[in-house]
Protein backbone atom coordinates (compact mmCIF):
# COMPACT_ATOMS: atom_id res chain seq x y z
CA UNK A 1 0.00 0.00 0.00
CA UNK A 2 2.86 2.39 0.85
CA UNK A 3 4.37 1.89 -2.62
CA UNK A 4 1.09 2.77 -4.34
CA UNK A 5 0.80 5.92 -2.25
CA UNK A 6 4.35 7.00 -3.12
CA UNK A 7 3.81 6.18 -6.79
CA UNK A 8 0.65 8.24 -6.80
CA UNK A 9 2.42 11.19 -5.14
CA UNK A 10 5.18 11.04 -7.77
CA UNK A 11 2.59 10.85 -10.56
CA UNK A 12 0.70 13.88 -9.20
CA UNK A 13 3.94 15.83 -8.78
CA UNK A 14 4.89 15.15 -12.41
CA UNK A 15 1.45 16.05 -13.77
CA UNK A 16 0.89 19.17 -11.69
CA UNK A 17 1.55 22.24 -13.84
CA UNK A 18 4.50 24.29 -12.68
CA UNK A 19 3.85 27.93 -11.96
CA UNK A 20 6.17 30.86 -11.67
CA UNK A 21 5.03 32.33 -8.35
CA UNK A 22 6.80 35.66 -8.84
CA UNK A 23 5.22 36.19 -12.27
CA UNK A 24 1.80 35.12 -10.98
CA UNK A 25 1.99 37.54 -8.04
CA UNK A 26 3.18 40.43 -10.20
CA UNK A 27 0.46 39.89 -12.82
CA UNK A 28 -2.24 39.59 -10.14
CA UNK A 29 -0.97 42.78 -8.48
CA UNK A 30 -0.85 44.69 -11.77
CA UNK A 31 -4.28 43.60 -13.02
CA UNK A 32 -5.89 44.17 -9.60
CA UNK A 33 -4.22 47.58 -9.51
CA UNK A 34 -5.42 48.33 -13.05
CA UNK A 35 -8.99 47.56 -12.01
CA UNK A 36 -8.56 49.94 -9.08
CA UNK A 37 -7.12 52.63 -11.37
CA UNK A 38 -10.13 52.25 -13.68
CA UNK A 39 -12.42 52.60 -10.65
CA UNK A 40 -10.57 55.76 -9.61
CA UNK A 41 -10.96 57.18 -13.13
CA UNK A 42 -14.72 56.52 -12.95
CA UNK A 43 -14.79 58.20 -9.55
CA UNK A 44 -12.93 61.28 -10.77
CA UNK A 45 -15.06 61.60 -13.93
CA UNK A 46 -18.30 61.30 -11.94
CA UNK A 47 -17.04 63.94 -9.47
CA UNK A 48 -16.20 66.25 -12.39
CA UNK A 49 -19.54 65.77 -14.12
CA UNK A 50 -21.63 65.88 -10.95
CA UNK A 51 -19.75 68.01 -8.38
CA UNK A 52 -22.83 68.27 -6.15
CA UNK A 53 -22.68 64.53 -5.30
CA UNK A 54 -21.35 63.48 -1.91
CA UNK A 55 -18.27 61.26 -1.91
CA UNK A 56 -20.31 58.33 -0.59
CA UNK A 57 -22.78 58.69 -3.44
CA UNK A 58 -19.98 58.78 -5.99
CA UNK A 59 -18.44 55.67 -4.45
CA UNK A 60 -21.79 53.90 -4.70
CA UNK A 61 -22.09 54.78 -8.37
CA UNK A 62 -18.56 53.53 -9.06
CA UNK A 63 -19.37 50.28 -7.27
CA UNK A 64 -22.51 49.84 -9.37
CA UNK A 65 -20.57 50.54 -12.57
CA UNK A 66 -17.85 48.01 -11.67
CA UNK A 67 -20.38 45.33 -10.78
CA UNK A 68 -22.17 45.96 -14.06
CA UNK A 69 -18.93 45.75 -16.06
CA UNK A 70 -17.93 42.54 -14.28
CA UNK A 71 -21.34 40.99 -14.94
CA UNK A 72 -21.31 42.14 -18.56
CA UNK A 73 -17.82 40.76 -19.19
CA UNK A 74 -18.92 37.47 -17.62
CA UNK A 75 -22.07 37.36 -19.74
CA UNK A 76 -20.12 37.81 -22.99
CA UNK A 77 -17.47 35.29 -21.90
CA UNK A 78 -14.51 37.66 -21.51
CA UNK A 79 -14.12 37.68 -17.71
CA UNK A 80 -12.93 34.08 -17.72
CA UNK A 81 -10.13 35.05 -20.11
CA UNK A 82 -9.14 37.90 -17.81
CA UNK A 83 -9.28 35.54 -14.83
CA UNK A 84 -7.04 32.95 -16.49
CA UNK A 85 -4.43 35.63 -17.10
CA UNK A 86 -4.80 37.73 -13.94
CA UNK A 87 -5.62 35.09 -11.33
CA UNK A 88 -6.44 36.63 -7.95
CA UNK A 89 -5.99 40.09 -9.46
CA UNK A 90 -9.38 39.68 -11.11
CA UNK A 91 -11.07 37.76 -8.30
CA UNK A 92 -10.41 40.04 -5.35
CA UNK A 93 -11.91 43.33 -6.66
CA UNK A 94 -15.67 43.80 -6.78
CA UNK A 95 -15.67 42.74 -10.43
CA UNK A 96 -14.75 39.26 -9.22
CA UNK A 97 -17.81 39.31 -7.00
CA UNK A 98 -19.98 40.09 -9.99
CA UNK A 99 -18.36 37.24 -11.88
CA UNK A 100 -19.00 34.80 -9.03
CA UNK A 101 -22.72 35.66 -9.02
CA UNK A 102 -23.30 35.75 -12.79
CA UNK A 103 -21.29 32.66 -13.79
CA UNK A 104 -23.47 30.02 -12.11
CA UNK A 105 -26.62 31.87 -13.14
CA UNK A 106 -25.58 31.69 -16.78
CA UNK A 107 -24.47 28.09 -16.48
CA UNK A 108 -27.90 26.96 -15.28
CA UNK A 109 -30.11 29.31 -17.33
CA UNK A 110 -31.52 26.36 -19.30
CA UNK A 111 -33.23 25.18 -16.10
CA UNK A 112 -35.37 28.32 -16.01
CA UNK A 113 -35.28 31.64 -14.24
CA UNK A 114 -36.25 30.51 -10.73
CA UNK A 115 -34.90 26.96 -10.53
CA UNK A 116 -31.91 27.71 -12.70
CA UNK A 117 -30.58 31.24 -12.67
CA UNK A 118 -31.92 32.59 -9.38
CA UNK A 119 -31.28 29.52 -7.28
CA UNK A 120 -27.81 28.83 -8.71
CA UNK A 121 -26.58 32.37 -7.97
CA UNK A 122 -26.36 31.21 -4.37
CA UNK A 123 -23.89 28.42 -5.14
CA UNK A 124 -20.67 30.41 -5.46
CA UNK A 125 -21.38 33.84 -4.00
CA UNK A 126 -23.17 32.56 -0.96
CA UNK A 127 -26.60 33.36 0.35
CA UNK A 128 -25.35 36.04 2.71
CA UNK A 129 -23.92 38.23 -0.03
CA UNK A 130 -26.91 38.00 -2.36
CA UNK A 131 -29.37 38.40 0.51
CA UNK A 132 -27.44 41.45 1.70
CA UNK A 133 -27.74 43.09 -1.69
CA UNK A 134 -31.44 42.29 -2.07
CA UNK A 135 -32.27 43.51 1.43
CA UNK A 136 -30.29 46.72 0.94
CA UNK A 137 -32.27 47.44 -2.24
CA UNK A 138 -35.55 46.81 -0.40
CA UNK A 139 -34.49 49.05 2.51
CA UNK A 140 -33.42 51.72 0.00
CA UNK A 141 -36.80 51.60 -1.74
CA UNK A 142 -38.64 51.80 1.58
CA UNK A 143 -36.41 54.71 2.64
CA UNK A 144 -37.11 56.46 -0.65
CA UNK A 145 -40.89 55.96 -0.29
CA UNK A 146 -40.90 57.22 3.31
CA UNK A 147 -39.00 60.27 2.13
CA UNK A 148 -35.77 59.99 4.07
Amino acid sequence: METNCNNYKEYVHKKTPKTNEIKTLVVAFLIGGLICIIAQIFYDVIQLLFPYLEKDQTSSYVTIILIFIGALLTAIGKYDDIGKFAGAGSIVPITGFANSVVSPALEFKTEGIIYGMESKMFIVAGPIIVTGIVSSVIVGIIYMIIGG
